[in-house]
């Protein structure tokens, strides 16, 4: 017998970290001729034949051993050729394919190289199952990565689940394991099965899986993302040169599940999706969409934020290529696309990325590092080249698979804190002594720099709830190079002044006015997001004080303050039309409310003559972070409640002002400065009859008088509706 005990019972036993040095087939030590050998439990014989050249010798394996161990010896040949196994099975059927122990490594050693200094940008080429053709032999190999397990096989419908099958090899000291299987193809299902450093053995689903069975099964599928025909080049291109820093861009947050229901229990697809989303998106004039993770979750409830399959969108709502198709036909509209990214966390089950290797190897080992005490999830090791890796190639993963023009960071605070949500004595300070993530912080730096290079025009958006410094710079100066930051600041002091009963409002006006103390520190987004409409802090709507008029006052001027004020709006599905209950993900949104009185769909009338009125003044969105952007007229005039401001573009021809009165009563014969003289034409007025208001105003337009007021070189006198806001641009100069 050729194999020594000790062998012969490593492939018995599934315990060989390198299965192709016995498997397949291999000279003989003396160059006499070739041994091939076949682990294949359940076959009653197996044959080996050329797979090209008939002229060199078949042979017969005998068997080794009842489980399946065979091995046959031919001195008809002493080079290795192609060649296919013929199986018999005990019920007489013949199989016949080319033998996975016959082929080279799918990895090359610079790909390895590059993947342990965390810079092989595109790993899910390499990593993960790829289907591929060696040879003329259509198959897929499977690889992953864990580095401390004593062995790792591919498992699935293919192979009985059992791992005795498909042992994959050790790639050298990279951690990383392998094997091509020839004959599967797209919708294989299948698991890796890991023995863990510890002798433990558990079933994991694929950290690069590209599609997974729906919850709460969790096997991985062999799958083609490429295969989808894009026909979106014009926008793609067009993106190159996008600039969210001066281009009108307002964002629509949805959740993919609960937007709109086919039934209690049946959300659309993503084609159905398409349908009936782009339409709605057009009419409301909305340039982007923000879906909550799309990235395959296994619970529900967590909205998407606990991902399990980073590299996969949710199969719940169709294939990877159902989702391309939304993604497609939503750019085909002129409407761009940003997901939220979650790398902050990942959930805890075991049949995931946690303990992958039976170590932590994904996250710390210690949990004063590595664990979430507010979610209950864990922490990624940035420090570790292969989990930055696999984080910094998703993130552009996203964006050249899927076509993303957006990445919304979720939690980015719980990353730059070591001591995050921890007392005194849970956390572990950085080498310095000091309570930052060092590690984090240049993954978000490599993050931020990769997308930017590689895919120029897609935004990354933070979600920083704290002061940290430079969010929105370049890296090279100090940032940590995200495109825009969620402005929580204003988002928590808006809520807070428009919640309060207006006899209140005087004595907090500086809540509307102390976000420009800090606006031009960093590139703000103004979200009104999910996060505001769940857990009992109640719809927007359900904020406001008053009566039911007076509620929707509120909200409508609410609406208006966040798309005058400088900033990108963002609004969570449900808003635009008033929604009075919370959000519900097991629930789609309560369309019914809009043939339900003047004020349900007079929000959403609101809401998009607000995209229309953005989209056509250059002052809205041109130079928003620039301070000549926005000038306060009078934002002294605390017993009234009335505020005044001006916004213009870059340039100075277009310019326009706003005025906010945010008490129920009407103030006529206001007197406001006005910036230049003219004829001031009303193009936004939230107490307008078709918003559900009163339809107080000023006739359409006002003129100047030359009265110098609030340091303004002219100014008019205006009726200013009851808790409304009003908008007018300069229509024509008058001599005065």
């Amino acid at each position: 017998m050729l194999l020594t005990p000790e062998e012969k019972q490593s492939l018995l036993r599934a315990a060989h970290r390198s299965p192709h040095q016995l498997l397949g087939m291999h000279p003989l030590g003396d160059g006499s001729g070739l041994v091939v050998r076949a682990f294949l439990p359940n076959a009653a014989a197996v044959a080996v034949r050329p797979a090209h050249n008939p002229g060199l010798p078949a042979l017969k394996l005998e068997q080794l051993d009842p489980a399946g161990l065979y091995e046959g010896v031919t001195t008809g040949a002493t080079e290795v050729y192609a060649y296919d196994l013929v199986i018999t099975d005990y019920a007489g059927n013949v199989r016949i394919t080319r033998d996975p122990y016959s082929f080279l490594p799918t990895l090359g050693e610079t790909d390895l190289y590059l993947f342990g200094k965390g810079d092989e940008r595109r790993i899910y080429e390499k990593l993960g199952a790829q289907l591929r053709v060696i040879d003329g032999v259509p198959g897929t190999s499977f690889a992953v990565w864990a580095p401390n397990a004593l062995r790792v096989s591919v498992v699935g419908d293919f192979n009985q689940w059992d791992g005795r099958y498909h042992p994959l090899r050790l790639l050298g000291a990279s951690g990383v394991w392998e094997l091509f299987v020839p004959g599967l193809g797209e919708g294989t299902h299948y698991k890796f099965e890991v023995r863990g450093l510890h002798g433990d053995t558990s079933l994991k689903s694929d950290p690069y899986g590209f599609f997974f069975e729906a919850a709460p099964k969790n096997a991985s599928i062999v799958w083609d993302n490429q295969k989808f025909a894009w026909t979106d080049d014009d926008w793609v291109s067009r993106r190159r040169h996008f600039n969210p820093l001066r281009a009108p861009t307002s964002i629509y947050e949805l959740h993919l599940g609960s937007w709109r229901k086919k039934s209690a229990s049946e959300s659309l697809s993503y084609r159905e999706l398409a349908g009936e989303l782009i339409p709605y998106l057009l009419r409301l004039g909305f340039t982007h969409v923000e879906f909550l993770p799309v990235s395959e979750h296994a619970f529900y409830p967590s909205w998407g934020y606990q991902v399990t399959g980073f590299y996969s969108p949710t199969g719940r709502f169709g294939t990877p290529d159902d989702f391309q198709y939304l993604v497609n036909e939503l750019h085909l509209a002129g409407i761009g696309v940003i997901i939220d990214w979650v790398p902050a966390h990942f959930p805890r089950d075991d049949w995931a990325l946690a303990r992958f290797d039976g170590t932590a190897l994904y996250e710390h080992e210690d949990p004063r590092q590595g664990a979430h005490q507010d979610w209950g999830t864990l922490i990624f090791n940035y420090g570790r080249h292969e989990v930055a890796n696999f984080l910094t190639a998703n993130a552009l993963f996203w964006c050249e698979r899927f076509h993303i023009d957006g990445l919304r960071v979720d939690a980015v605070a719980s990353m730059l804190y070591l001591d995050y949500s921890r007392a005194a004595g849970e956390w572990i300070p950085n080498r310095h002594g000091g309570r930052e993530n060092l590690e984090a912080i240049e993954f978000l730096k490599q993050f931020n720099y990769l997308t930017h290079t590689e895919f120029p025009g897609v935004m990354t958006i933070a979600e920083e709830s704290t002061a940290w410094p430079m969010v929105t710079r370049p890296p090279h100066l100090g940032g940590l190079g995200f495109s825009l930051k969620w402005n929580m600041g204003w988002m928590h002091d808006t809520l807070g002044y428009f919640s309060r009963d207006p006899v209140y409002r005087p004595y907090h006006q500086n809540d509307l006015t102390f976000a420009l103390l800090y606006h031009y520190h960093e590139n703000f987004i103004l979200p009104l997001s999910h996060d505001e409409v769940v857990h009992g802090k109640r719809s927007l709507v359900g904020k406001m004080p008053g009566d039911e008029w007076q509620k929707y006052a509120n909200l409508r001027a609410l609406l208006a303050y966040q798309w005058l004020f400088p900033g990108k709006p963002l609004l969570f599905m449900g808003a635009e039309f008033g929604q009075t209950t919370e959000w519900n993900e097991n629930a789609g949104l309560p369309w019914e409310l809009l043939g339900q009185g003047p004020y349900h769909l007079g929000i959403q009338t609101l809401v998009a003559d607000l995209n229309r009125v953005y989209r056509a003044q250059p002052a809205l969105w041109d130079a928003v972070y620039e301070p000549q952007g926005f000038f306060w007229i009078d934002c002294a005039d605390h017993a009234n409640s009335v505020l005044s401001f001006g916004r213009r573009d870059h340039t100075g021809g277009s310019q326009l002002v706003v005025i906010m009165n945010l008490t129920p009563v009407v103030r006529p014969r206001y007197r406001i400065g006005l910036p230049q003289p003219g004829t001031w034409r009303e193009i936004l007025n939230t107490d307008a009859s078709l918003y559900g208001g009163s339809n107080q105003g000023n006739q359409g337009l006002v003129r100047t008088e030359n009265y110098r007021v609030h340091n303004q070189p002219c100014s008019a006198e205006f009726t200013l509706p009851p808790l409304a806001v009003l908008a007018f641009a300069r229509e024509q100069a008058t001599a005065v």
